[in-house]
């Protein structure tokens, strides 16, 4: 009969082994229960545990993110410890404050007299202009008024700041659909949450381009490993996504979200949506079909021009993040290129959903069971700061795009010789 004190001893014994296997492994903890993420971690052999034990990798919600850095916690990361947002990942992700940045960006160049600043004979920036023009609402009512009032036949899409998967948006042509807001137009900025949320206003791309008769936009995953220097890398695996109902430019459908926003959330609720594809092509996929419709060369240029304008929004808000070395960022780039093959950037996603969606049988979903964190958290040591990664050997799934170390020589626009500015490096593969 085994006693007490050795069964607690072999028990000890047991327990420091699991300890030592273990000491090698990265160390997860997550509080969004999708199986993408833990199918993820699991496959590379990492060892789940709790908050409250030792860990090197959380992958954090919004509000918990918000917590960990919140003065009144006073909680501080650990060398060996890495998360997935910056502490104001916001200044990007939300959608009045993305704006505000790239508009002081192009503004600070202009004031250096960077030739990324100029303009040509109708005042638009030649190289920046990669955002509709858009407002604030309430605070920018006047100035909406005087810029709607230049082009009364046009369409404006509202948005609310804090909101996503399409929610609270709506599409107007008259002045009087949003005469309720003018009674804040006043303000110099917004007004609290409780009273009225706040909202941008965006000139409407009237001219997408259609496939099938259809709009779509670009979801890309980009991935930031620092701020200062600047390292992105873009996912290779990005996709499109379908509206169910063929577009038209009548102001008759202007209520109709099935023709206007691409968002899952919305074109899943809708008669013709196709749960096997979702709506969905790979971006090779659109590739493909450009470069056989438009041919190579102005392709290349177009997502040469998508490169740049991933560039450029990070840039925008490089000088005011908050760059943690404990952090990581993966953004959701939402594009939509025009008929004249022309790229806008449409806001970004602060929580991109890593739920595999619908089929996983697609590339773009097997790639995103595989690929979200691969990049960075591949190398979170566990022992060691997360502040000392270094860049990856292999990127199966990435392309590094950027890095402000280097200058690059870049062809902007057609018809233009090479120009040379500082600039990030941007490496296409």
């Amino acid at each position: 009969m085994i006693s007490r004190s050795e069964s607690e001893k072999a028990g000890q014994n047991q327990e420091s082994e699991t300890h030592r296997m273990m000491a090698g492994k990265v160390k997860w903890v997550t509080d969004i229960e999708k199986s993408v993420l833990i199918n993820n971690f699991e496959k590379r052999g990492w060892v789940q545990v709790t908050e409250n034990e030792d860990w090197n990798f959380y992958w954090m919600s919004v509000q918990t993110i918000r917590n960990v850095f919140s003065l009144e916690a006073g909680y501080r990361l650990s060398d060996d410890q890495i998360v997935n947002h910056f502490p104001n990942h916001y200044e990007l992700t939300r959608k009045d404050l993305m704006v505000k940045n790239i508009k002081r960006y192009r503004k600070e160049l202009e004031k250096e007299g960077s030739p990324l600043a100029e303009k040509d004979e109708n005042g638009k920036y030649i190289y920046l202009d990669f955002v509709p023009v858009t407002f604030m609402l309430p605070a920018d009512y006047n100035l909406f008024v005087e810029e709607f009032r230049k082009s009364p036949s046009s369409t404006w899409i509202m948005k609310p700041c804090g909101k996503a998967q399409g929610k609270g948006i709506f599409l107007i042509n008259k002045l009087s659909q949003i005469k309720k807001w003018s009674r804040d137009s006043k303000t110099s900025s917004f007004v609290s949450q409780s009273s009225k949320e706040a909202y941008v206003i965006s000139l409407y791309i009237s001219n997408p381009l259609l496939i099938g008769g259809r709009k779509f936009d670009l979801r890309l995953y980009v991935l930031m490993s620092t701020y200062r220097p600047l390292r992105c890398y873009v996912y290779k695996l990005g996709f499109c996504r379908f509206c169910t109902v063929k577009y038209t430019p009548s102001t008759s459908e202007l209520d109709n979200m099935f023709v206007h926003l691409t968002n899952v959330a919305i074109q899943k609720h809708g008669d013709d949506y196709n749960p096997i594809h979702g709506g969905k092509w790979t971006v090779n996929n659109l590739r493909l079909y450009l470069e056989s419709t438009r041919g190579k060369e102005v392709t290349g240029k177009l997502f040469d021009e998508i490169h740049w304008i991933i560039v450029h929004s990070l840039k925008a808000v490089a000088p005011v993040m908050n760059n943690d070395k404990h952090c990581f960022e993966c953004y959701g780039y939402d594009i939509i290129i025009d008929d004249k093959l022309k790229p806008w950037l449409i806001e970004h996603g602060q929580r991109p959903n890593p739920q595999v969606q619908p089929d996983q049988r697609h590339p773009q979903h097997r790639g995103a069971q595989r690929g979200d964190p691969r990049l960075q958290v591949e190398q979170v040591p566990a022992q060691g700061g997360a502040g000392q990664l270094r860049d990856p050997v292999s990127l199966i799934f990435w392309n590094w795009i950027c890095h402000t170390t280097h200058l690059h020589h870049k062809t902007i626009g057609a018809g233009l010789n090479h120009l040379a500015v500082e600039k990030s490096h941007i490496r296409q593969n």
